[in-house]
């Protein structure tokens, strides 16, 4: 699963609980898109959540 390269956000791990009390593993995964992103004037490309795209923290290429 892949990773955020800004804040490092991946998937996440518990367990999920069915209504007769039955547990299973179960992952979480986190909104990642490969995206062109500009560093240092030219493009990249990158893992990026989507939360980080939303706030500004990236600019697309």
């Amino acid at each position: 699963m892949a990773k955020c390269a800004i804040c490092e956000k991946g998937a996440h791990f518990g367990i999920k609980v069915s209504h007769s009390h039955r547990r299973n593993n179960k992952m979480w995964k986190s909104n990642v898109k490969s995206v062109k992103v500009k560093v240092n004037g030219g493009a990249k490309k990158m893992n990026v959540c989507t939360s980080c795209l939303r706030s500004g923290l990236v600019e697309r290429a």
